[in-house]
């Protein structure tokens, strides 16, 4: 999703969710210049589960199979239609985004009022064992200082640069048994952009950041993948052969060129905004891929990776429909289930999320819909999104930053299983 920001870089009305004529999804950032001037005075998963393929079913209807518990061998890579592990075992992944690397923080969210340990602990006892972590190539550069955290609480992150601050939280969830994927979500703090490149970010660059995050974590078989550019839309085409549009292209090229740093991760491809004339959710749609599915030299490592949205974000006319939410389960299918249903690949819903999940509100029925959905096809999420500041959504925690949306966790614990072990406890 994307926040308006000003261009001192101060968030827009954070009570007004801004909606456009093109459906789209966007993010407002509400309270950081409060928070930033707070802290300045005081100083300073996806949960996965592996199942034996004899358990899962059929992709298209089955029920979660029995649980193989918390032995997920690494690494994981692709088999038809499901991500799985070094033994053949299905995995999903049931998880949440927290955002904040992508900013002008260029640190996590909310750790101008608590501790980052707090934090990754909450997440964890909550059984979130993925977490998909965006952040900007701004926040490589020298000159991008992390800001918006109470050091006090934090000492341990005072004056380390963005990129230290991402190992400190990539080793924090990968030691509470939670998997990351990474998410290159935008090129700057300013703004997401519809290609992978933009006039602040150079298609080398882009590459080359990739590949440095990749060597990087290398290490760390936890760090599952990479989400190579999020929401393509716009100029954003799929397959057809325009070196400077064609997003099929360039994830291609970019897969290969993690590859030959980092064989082990899987490679993370989202949509585009539209098919021929028709458009969707930006970075949600994968109509496409049946045409052109993304090849690499390193093969079954392609997840292909959808988002979607509710009324809340932008009404749709979907959400008009007299049979509506009987309605949902054919769009869901046509713009992106069918790539899991028909043994395409396996799909990542990357982001989806909403304000209501409890009641008679289209909202609230549309988003448990979609986790019945999600469960059914056994199809892996990232929830949008833990941080409360997303202004369309909301998020896991309340505006508090400490206190869970119970409706929001009750709802999504209809779909998450057991966690990975702990790296402490996990038997070497």
């Amino acid at each position: 999703m994307n926040s308006p920001m000003d261009q001192n870089n101060v968030p827009t009305n954070p009570e007004t969710t801004e909606t456009k004529s093109v459906p789209r999804s966007r993010r407002l950032r509400m309270g950081i210049a409060a928070a930033v001037v707070a802290v300045g005075a005081v100083g300073g998963t996806v949960t996965a589960f592996a199942m034996n393929g004899d358990d899962a079913g059929s992709s298209s209807s089955a029920a979660p199979g029995k649980p193989a518990g918390s032995d997920v061998e690494f690494p994981l890579s692709t088999k038809k239609g499901d991500i799985v592990d070094s033994n053949g075992k299905k995995v999903v992944l049931t998880g949440v985004n927290w955002f904040g690397f992508e900013t002008g923080t260029f640190a996590p969210h909310g750790l101008w009022t608590r501790s980052l340990d707090s934090m990754l602990d909450q997440m964890a006892k909550q059984g979130f064992n993925t977490m998909r972590l965006p952040y900007a190539n701004e926040m490589f550069d020298a000159k991008s200082k992390p800001n918006g955290i109470d050091f006090k609480q934090n000492p341990d992150l005072k004056g380390l640069t963005g990129q230290q601050i991402m190992d400190k939280v990539v080793k924090g969830a990968t030691d509470r048994g939670m998997m990351v994927i990474l998410d290159q979500h935008r090129p700057d703090q300013y703004s997401q952009s519809e290609l992978w490149y933009s006039q602040s970010l150079t298609e080398n660059k882009w590459l080359s950041d990739w590949v440095k995050l990749a060597k990087r974590y290398k290490s760390n078989d936890r760090v599952i993948g990479a989400d190579l550019h999020n929401e393509p839309r716009g100029q954003a085409t799929w397959g057809d052969g325009n070196k400077k549009t064609d997003w099929h292209m360039a994830a291609t090229k970019a897969g290969n060129a993690i590859h030959k740093v980092n064989k082990n991760w899987l490679i993370f491809v989202e949509g585009t905004d539209r098919h021929k004339n028709e458009q969707f959710w930006w970075g949600g749609d994968l109509q496409g891929v049946k045409k052109h599915p993304v090849k690499l030299d390193e093969g079954n490592k392609v997840v292909y990776s959808a988002h979607d949205y509710g009324p809340g974000v932008f009404n749709q006319n979907w959400f008009q429909a007299k049979d509506f939410p009987k309605n949902m389960p054919a769009i869901w299918k046509k713009h992106w289930a069918y790539v899991k249903q028909q043994n395409i690949g396996p799909l990542l819903l990357g982001e989806f999320g909403g304000r209501k999940t409890a009641g008679n509100s289209k909202e609230a029925i549309w988003q448990n819909a979609l986790m019945d959905y999600l469960k059914k096809n056994q199809i892996s999420y990232t929830y949008w999104t833990w941080n409360p500041d997303s202004g369309d959504t909301g998020g896991v925690l309340n505006k508090d930053w400490k206190t869970l949306d119970k409706n929001k966790m009750k709802m999504l614990s209809k779909y998450q299983m057991p966690m990975l072990e702990p790296k402490g406890k996990a038997s070497e």
